[in-house]
């Protein structure tokens, strides 16, 4: 067992104290035994009210918001902190959410962790005043300033499946821009949060309140810290239906929501690309990590002449990645998080079916493995794009073939769908690409296989997928606001 958890619980962070749950404890879950790990803190009304309180203190009344200097050196004092117990990271991380240890080298664990000198560079460097010259509105000589300053209080509200990724692409920003947080992670993956509570009190100078940490199985508490007037901002990264909660119970307050909800995106293969290597690339994509991945290219457009050819590709690749352990270096499509998800996706898979679809490889449990929370790599022909399984997130490893009809009848299926959260397209020509691309209402779009994401890479949907940016700059300064200074001269 790892020396920053116990059996016994990991303790909530809150007013800079490590402190026991109100409500006890709970059990975590290795997805790929069905094995509790152990428990974390289980906390309750009282101790969400009083991360709440310790974030409002931390805000108001000390210099954190001001000193951009000390902020950027706090956060690279965690970065190098949690590198100092990356080996016991990476084995929780692989145990508690299921992370596949050939992505804890990047998205899973080591690139959010390095991401965080990004946001330290840039606590530093950013501009925060900017001089927008003089003017004389009725006749007064006025300077004027555009200050950039803190959003203030932030509640984080994170999912499960990228845990360190998204917890530190909410706390990166967050505490370079000078907010104070009060972060509220998912009950299937506590641990992955907690332990980075631990190293904040016992290895960082992060004072008193700027990180609180609460970790619950209670669903009510992210629903406390949403409708909480104290609180500022809401980044909430989940689904569209809950994000859609979260935005009504903000409004009550009028507070600021980041929202990364759902997906649904569609690769786009082009007439003039080789079929077989964008299908095979395709149904890769959508093995890995199990498919839960709210970006991951779920419908594979092809052209109507090549469907044969694609479905042949694809069906070959997933029909040969065998869901495994997730601690072996080899895996690629580990357990899905819960019997719950599994059983979600399993429901998706008889709608397939009713729906009149076929089910071309895979469609159910891997009969070789008899626990863990596996699905087999499944691939779908014969229902239209209108279909549930073609509309609806199912988040698992699930990919949906249909046949478009030309560069305009592939941008129309893209874009005949609630959610705009990612896409990609593959072709050879420039200029159809570039058309295409345009045509695609959506965040983010890779290219031949070009990467999206990184530290300094704004991401975020379109439509039902979301409201503003994380990372990179644009992602910075959603926690912040504006103000103008008007000086007389």
């Amino acid at each position: 067992m790892s020396r920053l958890v116990t059996a016994d619980g990991t303790p909530l962070l809150i007013g800079g104290k490590l402190v026991p749950g109100g409500a006890g404890v709970f059990g975590t879950v290795n997805p790929a035994t069905e094995e509790t790990l152990g428990h974390a803190a289980n906390a309750n009304a009282d101790d969400m009210d009083a991360a709440i309180a310790a974030a409002r203190t931390a805000f108001d009344e000390t210099g954190w918001s001001h000193d951009h200097s000390f902020r950027a050196a706090c956060l690279r004092q965690l970065r190098d902190a949690l590198r100092g117990h990356l080996e016991e990271l990476r084995e929780i991380t692989i145990a508690e959410a299921g992370a596949p240890r050939m992505l804890t080298g990047g998205p899973q664990l080591e690139g959010p962790i390095g991401d965080l000198g990004y946001f330290a560079e840039l606590a530093e460097t950013y501009c925060w005043d900017t001089d927008l010259g003089t003017a004389s509105p009725m006749g007064i000589k006025t300077a004027r300033t555009l200050r950039r300053e803190a959003i203030g209080v932030v509640g984080a509200i994170t999912p499960w499946n990228f845990p360190h990724q998204i917890n530190f692409a909410k706390l990166g920003p967050a505490l370079a821009a000078g907010a104070t947080v009060v972060l509220k992670p998912a009950p299937d993956t506590p641990w992955c949060a907690a332990v980075v509570g631990k190293v904040i009190a016992e290895e960082t100078g992060i004072p008193t309140g700027v990180v609180n940490i609460v970790t619950s199985d209670d669903h009510a508490l992210g629903a406390q810290l949403v409708a909480d007037p104290r609180v500022d901002m809401i980044s909430f990264t989940g689904s569209t239906a809950t994000g859609r909660t979260v935005m009504s119970t903000a409004a009550a307050s009028v507070k600021k929501v980041f929202l990364e909800l759902g997906g649904k995106s569609a690769f786009i293969v082009l007439d003039d690309a080789d079929i077989t290597t964008a299908s095979r690339y395709a149904a890769f994509s959508v093995c890995v990590h199990a498919g839960q991945g709210c970006a991951i290219t779920t419908r594979l457009l092809v052209p109507r002449r090549h469907f044969d050819e694609a479905v042949r590709a694809a069906a070959k690749t997933m029909g040969g990645i065998a869901p495994g352990d997730p601690a072996d270096a080899g895996t690629v499509c580990g357990p899905l998080i819960s019997e719950r998800q599994r059983a979600r996706v399993e429901r998706y898979l008889d709608i397939a079916r009713f729906e009149g679809g076929t089910i071309v490889v895979g469609g159910g449990r891997p009969r070789a493995v008899d626990r863990g929370y596996y699905i087999e790599p499944t691939l779908i022909t014969g229902v239209p794009n209108t279909s549930t399984v073609a509309q609806e997130e199912i988040f698992g490893p699930v990919l949906v073939v249909i046949a478009h009809d030309g560069d305009d009848d592939a941008i129309r299926l893209a874009n005949e769908s609630p959610y705009g959260l990612s896409g990609a397209v593959w072709g050879t020509d420039p200029e159809r690409i570039r058309r295409v691309a345009a045509g695609v209402r959506t965040g983010t779009l890779s290219v031949n296989g070009g990467i999206w994401y990184a530290a300094d890479a704004p991401f975020g949907g379109y439509k039902q997928s979301g409201i503003g940016r994380e990372l990179g700059v644009a992602g910075f300064e959603e926690y912040t606001q504006t103000k103008l200074i008007a000086t007389a001269e």
